[in-house]
């Protein structure tokens, strides 16, 4: 079922991942799985199907070609074609120190009138509203489910304008608990551009850092995209590529 609830995407299925234990490969057995699976979604009037992008259940945003390659051949002999290109990233955290850079983009920031720091209980509201707003119905679920498990409000780090509005937050430890998991982080529309992204960026790595971790790292970016030269110019390096492929098949 999709995250926003049943019915918004009536065409629309997902693959979220496949396996074969290696003793019993290139018998057949991972086409039949797959082609099995198809055959049931195209049952259901379900047109184009995704892999493996289904958001927040993912296991992994999409293909690793690299790890499996036997997999890329298989897909692509499906009819399913690369659709976009995410990239996991992460960095180390022994040693880490803010920049000056950014500790007095934060000054600058606070004496317009801006507020960072845990959220209070009332900013949660506006939090979540903000999350799905810009950023869609998947990240406030994420949040949610965070905080009902027992994640402490110190995870996030929020952003208000000099009016009272969230216009950001920044967390770690949302997905089922690593702490060294960084995300989701996301900025209003109207505020990029300003700095405040990179602040909240650095304040979660400095929070992270003094709960003890090692290094932060996440599955998700566009390594081309304003927020992939945001995280390389805060130190974080590629680690793997994933390509989210689609199969559509006309009705």
């Amino acid at each position: 079922v999709a995250v926003g609830g049943d019915g918004l995407e009536p065409e629309q299925g997902w693959i979220p991942f496949f396996f074969v234990d290696p003793a019993v490969r290139r018998a057949g057995l991972g086409r039949r799985l797959l082609t099995g699976v198809l055959d049931w979604l195209a049952g259901h009037g379900r047109t184009r199907v995704d892999f493996a992008s289904y958001t927040p259940h993912y296991f992994l945003p999409g293909l690793d070609r690299d790890a499996y390659p036997e997999a890329a051949r298989l897909l692509t002999g499906l009819g399913f074609a690369p659709r976009l290109e995410a990239v996991a990233m992460d960095r180390g955290l022994v040693g880490y120190r803010m920049p000056e850079a950014v500790r007095q983009r934060a000054a600058a920031l606070a004496a317009e009138g801006y507020r960072f720091g845990t959220p209070r209980d009332d900013d949660l509201v506006g939090l979540l509203r903000l999350a799905e707003a810009e950023f869609g119905p998947d990240w406030p679920q994420t949040i949610r489910h965070a905080l009902d498990t027992g994640a402490p409000l110190d995870r996030i780090v929020s952003a208000h304008d000099p009016a009272g509005e969230a216009v950001g937050w920044a967390m770690h430890g949302a997905y089922e608990g690593p702490a060294e998991r960084f995300g989701p982080f996301g900025v209003r529309a109207d505020q990029r551009g300003t700095g405040l992204g990179k602040v909240l960026l650095h304040l979660t790595l400095e929070r992270m850092r003094a709960a003890g971790a090692h290094g932060a790292w996440f599955l998700w970016t566009g390594e081309g995209s304003p927020a992939g030269h945001l995280y390389r110019s805060a130190g974080f390096a590629t680690t793997r590529r994933f390509q989210v492929l689609r199969r559509e098949v006309r009705p």
